[in-house]
């Protein structure tokens, strides 16, 4: 008898529309949610400073490659943390903010979901918001947390809405943690900041955000992760999962930190050495391949410059794509406004089509798109803009017909 015949398989992930993409043999078939961004010859994007600066490291005589320190690379760390928060500014000038390496977003969750399901017992509830569900929700599962879903997007309104996240910490109860994705993407007035501090101050709820592709948002790498400043300014204490590998190319490599912002040095201290601990458990050594490169990019200005004009571009083409669809879709004479296209940021954003019109594409156009409509833009391009838009208005006017 196995020991694993009670073993069931489990439900299918949202991997499985990739996987009947590939079997799909249609001539005409195209994948719109691949998680990477994409250039205009179907090819992942990779930043070209990644490619000079992997080659000049596999060529280095003096590399040593024997196992990093449980916490990491210390100059990645600093240079990541840099990135973040500005080389100048008020947490690194006092030295309370710190980091630890980890195996890309998803190690920075595990290894934050494990320290306060440790050290803060009190309490075990977690809300998630973001502009999409995000996989954080089964870490924190796992771990035996409460956890709560949110999503800014506003399918009937056809935007993000700032006020969602406001009525989620209203409704949040005390001491909760507050795992916050994307939020640049939500534009909050300063009144609507100002009532976001004081909820979660009087709340003392601990916030834990996520930025996934510093730079890809809006092509500015400060203005992606200025709303951590206010935070900052306020004095919280937070957590913050930083993934590098989208913003450089290097998908594989899954390189990150998690950074800890604390209220002074010493207690930042005690946080990294207990991280220390949980990172021990948890993988003991990160990988130092995509760290190395992130690291030589970051410390070299003139490369530095390089890469940030890399991602300019990234986002430059995308800002015309999005142009390009909305302006077809309103040529073909489309039903609907899709304004909501070029007002959101980013390369993946909502398409704002039905749950029907999402399945006439995937079964009668054979263009896979998720459930929800969130599509990778960058997956568009000059050879199959004209089927997507006109697919995207056959769908459209096919349910609006059944409807009657």
């Amino acid at each position: 008898m196995s020991v694993f015949t009670d073993v069931p398989l489990a439900q299918k992930l949202e991997g499985s529309l990739l996987k009947t993409y590939k079997q799909d043999d249609h001539p005409n078939k195209m994948f719109l949610a691949y998680k990477v961004c994409m250039t205009s010859q179907g090819q992942p994007w990779v930043s070209s400073v990644v490619r000079k600066t992997r080659t000049q490291i596999a060529q280095d005589p003096s590399l040593n490659f024997e196992y990093t320190p449980v916490m990491g690379m210390k100059s990645f760390i600093q240079a990541s943390l840099n990135l973040l928060f500005g080389k100048n500014s008020q947490v690194i000038m006092e030295n309370r903010a710190g980091g630890v390496h980890t195996v890309g977003d998803s190690g920075a969750f595990q290894l934050g979901a494990q320290f306060l399901k440790t050290w803060r017992r009190d309490s075990q509830i977690v809300y998630i918001i973001s502009s999409q569900k995000e996989p954080h929700g089964l870490v924190f599962q796992d771990m035996g947390f409460t956890v709560y879903e949110h999503t800014f997007w506003d399918s009937a309104r056809l935007r993000l809405d700032p006020s969602m996240l406001l009525d989620v910490v209203e409704r949040a109860p005390h001491g909760c943690i507050f795992v916050i994705g994307n939020i640049g993407n939500c534009k909050l007035t300063q009144g609507q900041w100002t009532q976001l501090m004081v909820l979660m101050k009087s709340k003392q709820i601990f916030p834990f955000f996520d930025i996934p592709y510093q730079g890809l948002a809006t092509g500015d790498l400060e203005e992606d992760a200025r709303f951590l400043q206010y935070f900052v300014s306020q004095g919280f204490e937070f957590f913050c999962s930083q993934s590098l590998s989208k913003n450089f190319g290097i998908y594989d490599e899954e390189v990150g930190i998690l950074a800890v912002v604390a209220l002074n040095n010493q207690l930042l201290l005690r946080v990294l050495s207990q991280l220390m601990n949980f990172a021990r458990a948890l993988w003991l050594n990160p990988p130092t391949t995509g760290a190395r490169i992130i690291t030589s990019v970051l410390c070299n200005p003139a490369i530095q410059g390089e890469w940030k004009q890399s991602l300019e571009g990234v986002v430059e083409n995308v800002m015309m794509t999005k142009e390009k669809v909305k302006e077809k879709l309103r040529l073909l004479g489309t039903p609907g406004s899709w304004d909501h296209i070029t007002e959101q940021k980013g390369s993946h954003s909502y398409l704002g089509l039905s749950s029907q019109q999402v399945e006439y594409l995937v079964k009668k156009k054979h263009i896979y798109i998720p459930k929800n409509g969130r599509i990778n833009f960058t997956c568009i391009n000059s050879y199959n803009i004209d089927y997507i838009t006109e697919s995207i208005t056959e769908a459209v006017l096919f349910t609006k017909d059944s409807e009657k």
